[in-house]
């Protein structure tokens, strides 16, 4: 009994230290508030069933973050049957969703990079949100992605430099 009182107030503790962060790591790849909701839910009972395989390969962070990321992607691609004509009925369809939610209070300069990053790679989209609004280090997106330093670094100032070129269009 003991135990599982640790393992739980341990965990209550996960949950208040890294909620937030994760939910909108989850938010930016699923966009609504509500599946952002529902994948981390699953992100963190995916976390509490396997915190005793934590290896300390990594920082926790970094684990829950790859638990987060992967978990968006499961989502993404259990709901991917909603079909689209083309990447830009998703990337606009997306975009709507983003702009009516009452959560998002960008103004235009937001709402235009929004626009660019909608159009975006995945590879290229997943790079730039993690660096630019989570603020993670090259080293830790490498070991959430399962990418090197050097390609992620060369997708980042890529999607950068789109920004620059579009941003002043």
């Amino acid at each position: 009994m003991k135990d599982t009182t640790l393992k739980d107030m341990a965990f209550s503790a996960l949950l208040e230290g890294y909620q937030e962060r994760l939910y909108w790591h989850i938010r930016k790849i699923v966009i609504t508030h509500e599946n952002a909701d529902d994948v981390l839910q699953n992100t963190f009972i995916r976390v509490y069933k396997s915190i005793s395989n934590f290896q300390e390969k990594s920082s926790l962070h970094t684990w829950m973050y790859r638990i987060a990321h992967n978990e968006s992607l499961r989502f993404l691609e259990k709901n991917k049957n909603k079909s689209y004509a083309n990447i830009e009925d998703l990337s606009s369809t997306h975009l709507e969703i983003l702009f009516e939610d009452v959560y998002f209070n960008g103004d235009e300069i937001q709402m235009k990079l929004h626009t660019i990053i909608a159009n975006f790679t995945e590879k290229q989209k997943r790079v730039f949100q993690m660096k630019y609004f989570d603020d993670l280090s090259f080293r830790k997106i490498s070991e959430i992605l399962k990418v090197s330093e050097n390609t992620l670094k060369s997708t980042y100032y890529a999607a950068v430099k789109i920004i620059e070129e579009k941003i002043m269009d």
